[in-house]
């Protein structure tokens, strides 16, 4: 009766997760096979060829996914709540998605010894736990052991581990490939892989603005086997260019979706012979350097232009309506790598050209933040720096004047332009602020 209630109260909730539950179980779990034809290597799906068009994503708009022509979606953890990676799963399914599942595994950089068994036996046994909860759900595709466990690490065991956790999956799970994520690699590390860890199916293959270098990387490491680009997107924080005092300078919306087309069209697609698919990071937003470095979506929801190139891509069609373009933020007329020094309290123009191919009317938002001190790497969490006040007067046809911080020290200025419909551009500069007052 309580559960009855239950459901009544929750206007049909309940009914609606109980049988998306019970079609799941109905439908029994995919039969994902990788294959060789022809000396290329394929993925197939319950016997059909499957080419991953995907994103990195696990709270993203997934609808959204799935209209943009999408197919698939990776996660880095199963997290610990059951009901909502199961609602997940069910998501997925409604929309016509997959889900490469990620395994949450101990990182040595994080503090995780591969020299204490006990660890490593009770994390096995997690992670079988985590396999026999989802492995029979329709929408799973793959397994992803950990990420990035070669990033500072040292201790070749990782890979043993790796290596045991591959054949637990396939003693618990027959029907979807296994692969672990790497951050670049070279041919020491994949013959460590291939002497440690050959139940692996595949490798996932993590690069940004290398990403033209994959073809070479993948001969001089002798990899002959399928991967599948596990992240890949904007020239990172980490690889681009640097102001006079080492803020990283990022990339406008619109330089970074004419990338996409390019690093997707000269690499990823390229390759018919071991290439399985890629997954693009991030179908949401992240503060990692900056609040819209990686995310395909501004945190207030609205999809850029590298939404838009995506679609292109994997549809061979433009959306009806697109996102604004735009151009680089200067300062008095000055570019980021000009590293834009400021007096306090000055006054100054901030400019950015942008324009709207549909004729949309461009609403235009500018704020600072104060430059961030995060030295983390891999993707690990940041929080947004704090908010500056510019004492600015309002925006005229994509000009700002605004009145530099009083307190020395560095800072970003940011530039969102919104069509009304859904979409946005953006782009922002550092600066920073030293001297006297003037």
């Amino acid at each position: 009766m309580r559960t009855v209630m239950a459901c009544l109260l929750a206007l049909g909730s309940c009914v609606a997760s109980a049988q998306a539950a019970d079609d799941a179980k109905a439908a029994g779990p995919s039969q994902v096979r990788i294959v060789q034809e022809d000396g290329a290597w394929r993925l197939q799906v319950d016997g059909q060829p499957y080419y991953v068009r995907g994103a990195g994503s696990a709270e993203g708009d997934l609808e959204q996914l799935a209209a943009r022509g999408g197919n698939s979606f990776r996660t880095w953890s199963t997290g610990t709540d059951v009901a909502q990676v199961r609602a997940m799963l069910d998501r997925a399914r409604r929309n016509g998605l997959t889900v490469a599942m990620g395994l949450a595994v101990g990182k040595e950089r994080h503090g995780f010894d591969y020299d204490d068994p006990e660890a490593v036996a009770a994390q096995l046994a997690r992670l079988r736990e985590e396999v026999r909860l989802y492995r029979d759900h329709p929408a799973v595709l793959m397994w992803l052991v950990g990420n990035e466990l070669n990033l500072e690490s040292s201790n070749p065991k990782v890979w043993d581990a790796v290596g045991a956790i591959a054949e637990m999956i396939h003693a618990e799970d027959p029907n979807h490939p296994v692969m672990t994520p790497l951050a670049g690699f070279d041919r020491a590390l994949i013959d460590r892989i291939k002497a440690r860890a050959p139940s692996l199916d595949l490798i996932g293959v993590q690069l940004y603005g290398d990403l033209g270098e994959l073809p070479a990387k993948l001969r001089e490491a002798d990899w002959t086997g399928p991967y599948v680009v596990t992240e890949w997107g904007p020239t990172g924080h980490w690889e681009s260019p640097l102001t006079a005092w080492g803020a990283p300078v990022e990339d406008d919306a619109s330089r970074k979706a004419a990338l996409f087309e390019q690093r997707y069209r000269d690499v990823i697609a390229a390759d018919t012979r071991q290439g399985l698919g890629s997954y693009v990071f991030l179908w949401g937003n992240k503060q990692e350097r900056t609040p819209t470095w990686y995310g395909l979506f501004l945190p207030t929801g609205e999809s850029t232009p590298a939404v838009d190139a995506m679609q292109f891509l994997w549809t061979g069609r433009w959306p009806d309506n697109r996102a604004p373009s735009i151009a680089p933020v200067t300062i008095d007329g000055n570019g980021a790598t000009a590293s834009v020094v400021l007096a306090p309290g000055s006054a100054h123009e901030a400019a950015a050209i942008a324009d709207d191919a549909d004729g949309d009317a461009l609403q235009w938002h500018w704020y600072a933040l104060e430059e961030s001190t995060a030295t983390s790497i891999g993707g690990d969490p940041e929080s947004v720096p704090a908010r500056v006040a510019l004492h600015a007067q309002p925006s005229v046809d994509g000009r700002l004047r605004f009145t530099a911080p009083d307190r020395p020290g560095h800072y970003r200025l940011f530039v969102e332009v919104r069509d009304g419909h859904g979409h946005a551009a953006y782009a922002n500069i550092p600066f920073r602020v030293e001297g006297g007052a003037r």
